[in-house]
């Protein structure tokens, strides 16, 4: 599968955008007959949805040119049509191509779509009131002589069809059908009929695959079904769209694979909020937005029409935005660990994928009443106005016709940066947030892929399902979107314990893959909300390192442990820290107070700090620790090579800091160990560090190759984090089965939660000594059949639970 990609069409715009784009909606729009909402048109025809249609795609006739804004917008859009326009073949020879820069032959699949995509900038503009070309006779017919050149040439029932099948199903098609509503009334029946039998030949049924019987699912599904009901309203052909509404609820395929019903493997949206795509990928912020962008406006366009869609089944989807998308946006930033092979793609960042989301919302919350509305507006508006990057400076006219009023408007709130945990059980993903600060780590398994590669993208991410974890702090929150992919040493990710033998680029790589791990613990628990874990029984996919990996996570502050970490061939490290920064700042890399100046190997410090962003103390003795402060050069080039994603080949520089622990060639039963503090100053870092664990109430109870224990403190509040990697009898937690506990509680009460990160058991008889006597159990969830006491036992049944946590609470 192919996701959405970026197009060289202008500053900040890219191939994916233009497939978003979106405009203004009556405010009064309603949807659906189920939810009681009210038709905001007449059964009104294809006139009608053509009309309304292309309003979405330039704003429509309240569009306020005099804004600043939107007047930034127009005369962008204006100049870059203007580009295309001047630069443009003046009569291109039979099969010849239209921009000297996007050559066709071949055929070039990815240049066809690239074609089809600029030749839409300038349809747009000449369909926008305030442009230059704004119903220009001589434009419209420069429009229709390239509608015809690549019907007759490039996209049709003869050409032969190779490469990547998405631009041929779903990339050509759903630019090909913007661009033929916005034209409509320049074209002749043949030229409609032309283009929709292309259509019709390479997709001819939004259910499937091409012409055979693999059914579509998730972000592809919902992108072909607005495709259908674009070709049909193109050719004015009510069977394609009773075809398109019905394959959003896949009534072909009785449900199975409907954009409104939660799955239980596979592609699509899962219950606990998971979305995977690609089969073993953690992907809401990429294809989660195609699917989540692409039944919006299809829901927007059908409303009121003999067409619209009835399937009661759509408010899954209307509580996507709380429970799948909102926990992975911070402050309007997509976040890394569920962006698949996007974070390689020098024009689509974790903004932009946060703001599509943003966008998408919006778009919903024109069409939805309370309380969707008011959430879907509070979400967009907090993550529009908290993110540093300049919204407005990207989006289109249809974003901004409706995200200018929502943030002008006093009566909505934005809403703030929550704070606590969600736990991910089906994607083995979690997000942690604190004051100031959020944290998420990237596991994989037999489940769950390492990372995506192919097509030429991200041909570097060898270790990103390693144990890649982000930690975003306040201060920094271009950390991951600022060159920091094509500079950033792909053998130090943080958090990752990876070998340094060198690994062979996955450039010219035919294809997509995404290689899984072989182990089956990978995941996590999550309790009340508010804490939780990740970890995994790490092996590497060259076979030659080995560790058990655990991050347990505080409202404060993180604890991470390792342990049975083996290493054979090359050395290996674990990566505490490797921060990105400008060139122009010196970042201050303490190391027990002593800043870094040059290579440091082998010390053995108690703690180390980067300025700005968090404390790190290590803990135990003998952590051989390298450490440095230096430039890093790469290009967007070198991540991502792809045909109509591809970086550039200029040089980018960012200054890092590294900290990470050594693990040489041949170490058997190794050991790490680090608390880190983010926000902390230097000096909180070392008192921390001098008073030992007492002072930061941590207390390590157990890490070996079975099983990591750790109690803490918390202003009153205490905490006991397990992972067991394999059945244990001995230490404070012990179980007949691998398992993941944590327990929390004050003086004469406590909850608990219990999950299972291999699900490779079907029940498990957990024990959990307390320094308390907690004898009553107050509830416990149906899968738990929990016994009180100082020792609490707990028979719980985590048969096809799909990584789930579940909870009982006691009392003294």
């Amino acid at each position: 599968m192919h996701a959405q990609h970026p197009v060289a069409t202008g500053p900040g715009i890219t191939r994916r955008h233009l497939l978003l784009m979106g405009a203004a909606v009556p405010a009064a729009a309603g949807l659906l007959g189920p939810l009681g909402l009210p038709a905001a048109h007449a059964a009104d025809g294809f006139d009608g949805l053509r009309a309304r249609w292309a309003d979405y795609l330039t704003g429509g006739a309240g569009l306020d040119a005099t804004h600043p804004q939107i007047a930034a917008r127009l005369a962008d859009l204006s100049s870059r049509a203007g580009d295309a326009l001047a630069s443009a073949a003046p009569a291109p020879a039979a099969g010849g191509d239209l921009w000297t820069d996007l050559p066709m032959a071949g055929p070039a699949e990815g240049n066809i779509s690239l074609t089809y995509s600029r030749i839409l900038v300038v349809a747009t503009a000449w369909a926008t009131p305030g442009t230059q070309q704004h119903a220009d006779a001589g434009v419209a017919d420069q429009l229709v002589a390239w509608y015809r050149h690549m019907s007759a040439h490039w996209y049709n029932l003869t050409i032969r069809k190779s490469g990547n099948w998405w631009f041929w199903e779903i990339g050509i098609p759903r630019t090909l059908g913007d661009l033929s509503v916005l034209v409509d009334a320049l074209l002749t029946d043949a030229d409609r009929a032309a283009a929709v039998a292309a259509v019709r030949r390479f997709t001819p049924n939004p259910n499937y695959r091409g012409t055979s019987t693999s059914p579509e699912t998730g972000g592809n599904r919902a992108d072909k079904a607005l495709a259908c009901l674009l070709r049909g309203i193109t050719a004015r052909d009510e069977a394609d769209m009773v075809l398109a509404r019905d394959a959003l609820s896949d009534r072909a395929g009785g449900g199975r694979n409907s954009l409104f019903r939660y799955v239980t493997s596979g592609n699509g949206f899962y219950a606990d909020g998971s979305y995977v795509d690609h089969s073993y990928l953690p992907y809401v912020g990429t294809y989660g937005n195609v699917a989540l962008s692409g039944v919006a406006r299809s829901l927007m366009l059908v409303t009121g029409s003999p067409w619209e869609v009835t399937d009661p089944d759509v408010e899954m989807i209307l509580a996507a935005p709380e429970r799948s998308f909102a926990p992975f946006v911070w402050n309007g930033r997509m976040l890394e660990t569920v962006r698949g092979r996007a974070v390689s793609r020098e024009r689509e960042h974790d903004f932009h994928d946060g703001f599509t989301t943003a966008g998408s919302l919006l778009l919903l919350a024109t069409q939805m009443p309370a309380p969707y509305r008011d959430t879907y507006r509070s979400l967009a508006k907090g993550w529009l106005s908290r993110c540093t990057e300049d919204y407005a400076a990207g989006a289109t006219l249809s974003d901004l016709s409706r995200a200018l009023p929502v943030l002008a408007d006093d009566g909505v709130t934005g809403a703030p940066e929550p704070l606590g945990h969600r736990q991910f059980g089906a994607q083995e993903r979690m997000v942690h947030r604190g004051s100031g600060w959020a944290y998420t780590v990237a596991t994989s398994s037999r489940r769950i892929g390492r990372y995506e590669w192919g097509n030429d993208e991200n041909n570097l991410g060898w270790h990103q399902g390693d144990g890649a974890a982000y930690l975003y702090v306040d201060g920094d929150q271009g950390q991951f979107s600022d060159d920091y992919w094509p500079t950033v040493d792909p053998y130090r990710l943080p958090g990752t314990t990876a070998s340094l033998a060198p690994r062979q680029s996955g450039a010219s790589g035919a294809g997509t893959g995404i290689p899984r791990a072989q182990n089956g613990w990978a995941g996590g628990v999550g309790l009340s909300g508010r804490w939780g874990t990740a970890g995994m029984d790490l092996t590497n996919s060259l076979g030659t390192v080995r560790a058990k990996k655990s991050w347990f996570l505080l409202d404060d502050a993180v604890v991470a442990l390792g342990s049975d970490v083996t290493v054979t061939g090359s050395d290996a490290e674990t990566v505490i820290e490797n921060r990105s920064f400008p060139t122009d700042r010196d970042p201050a890399l303490l190391l027990d107070g002593a800043r870094v100046t040059g290579p440091v190997e082998g010390a053995a410090p108690t703690w180390a700090h980067v300025e700005g962003v968090a404390g790190y103390v290590l803990l135990g003795d003998g952590q051989a620790v390298r450490a440095q402060v230096a430039d890093r050069s790469g290009s967007w080039r070198d991540v991502n090579s792809g045909a109509d994603t591809g970086g550039s080949a200029d040089l980018r520089t960012r200054r890092y800091a590294t900290v990470t622990v050594q693990h040489p060639a041949g170490t058997t039963g190794g050991r790490y160990g680090y608390v880190i503090l983010p926000g902390a100053t230097a000096e909180r870092t070392a008192t921390v560090a001098a008073d030992g664990l007492e002072k930061l109430d941590v207390e390590v109870l157990r890490q070996d190759a079975t099983a990591h224990v750790v109690r803490a403190v918390r202003r009153g509040r205490w905490f006991l984090f397990a992972h067991l990697f394999a059945a244990t009898d001995e230490g404070p937690v012990r179980a007949t089965g691998p398992c993941a506990v944590l327990v929390s509680g004050h003086a004469r009460e406590a909850t608990l939660a219990v999950s299972s990160p291999s699900r490779s058991i079907e029940a498990a008889t957990v024990e959990i000594d307390l320094d308390r006597k907690l004898s009553r159990v107050t509830s416990a969830h149906e899968r738990l059949t929990v016994t009180g006491g100082h020792v609490v036992t707990v028979q719980a049944v985590l048969s096809q639970a799909a990584g789930a946590s579940f909870e009982a609470s006691l009392a003294g």
